[in-house]
């Protein structure tokens, strides 16, 4: 197995039970576990918050094999501005497709096949209707880039990923690991790339920052005993946002949340 690998994409979430809702009602992902914390997070993974929030990992198989999503969520922080950083992540998965209509959650058709839809907080996905690759349903996330050339610099000379797709005309190139992973598109903007308050994060596995995305490389065998999945981690989020009485305690003081 590979140890070098794309892990996971880090999402800021305002509102933790209309996200849950997205990730495992609409695109069927699995809660493979779930975390409170007290305070701020000391490496500032979570960006400069320090109160209460917590960590929730979804995806459609254990993170050892397949490229999750961790959503993080700030008590009291209601919403997150957007810049145009985050382009999207790319899903192979008819069932979602299916799911989303039975649901009625917002579908709108980009190309043969393609649709565009999007999680609370206004982060883009793509769901092609067909069936998943084996290696898993998520197939590519898509993060913008201002050069194109410069950035594959880094991530392919630099971090040592494949170039397995350039277009220049279009100015996007897709890299990777290996070809059973999921993989990173680069696509190039007009102007500087913003990453306003809802920033989020790539994190990589690898052996014992360009365009100010933030990256995170952590050791790949102390992140598989990290990250083992918590047969309670459903029961673990379900309950703790039973719990979470913030957006009463706000209505009745009719004030809004705090934005990000």
């Amino acid at each position: 197995m590979a140890t070098r690998r794309a892990l996971h994409f880090v999402f800021k979430v305002g509102n933790r039970f209309q996200t849950t809702c997205f990730y495992r009602d609409v695109l069927g992902m699995k809660i493979l576990r779930h975390e409170e914390f007290e305070e701020g997070c000391r490496a500032a993974c979570n960006g400069p918050y320090d109160g209460k929030w917590s960590k929730t990992m979804v995806g459609f198989g254990p993170e050892d094999d397949h490229f999750v999503a961790e959503l993080t969520y700030n008590y009291g922080i209601g919403n997150y501005k957007l810049g145009n950083d985050f382009v999207g992540i790319t899903l192979a998965s008819s069932q979602a497709v299916s799911n989303a209509r039975k649901l009625e959650w917002p579908l709108s058709e980009v190309a043969e096949g393609v649709f565009e839809t999007k999680a609370p907080g206004g982060y883009k996905f793509y769901l092609q209707s067909r069936s998943p690759p084996q290696s898993g349903p998520v197939l590519k996330v898509t993060l913008a880039v201002s050069d194109l050339q410069k950035s594959l610099n880094y991530w392919s000379n630099l971090l040592g990923m494949k170039i397995y797709e350039k277009d220049e005309k279009k100015q996007r190139a897709l890299l990777g690991y290996a070809d059973n992973q999921c993989k990173l598109e680069l696509q190039g903007i007009q102007g500087a790339v913003d990453h306003a308050t809802a920033f989020g994060r790539i994190a990589f596995s690898c052996p014992q920052k360009e365009d100010g995305h933030e990256i995170c490389f952590v050791g790949d065998e102390a992140f598989r005993e990290l990250s083992k999945m918590d047969p309670e981690g459903s029961k673990l989020l379900d309950d703790a946002m039973a719990k979470d009485k913030s957006d009463e305690w706000f209505a009745a003081q009719n004030k809004p949340k705090a934005s990000g």
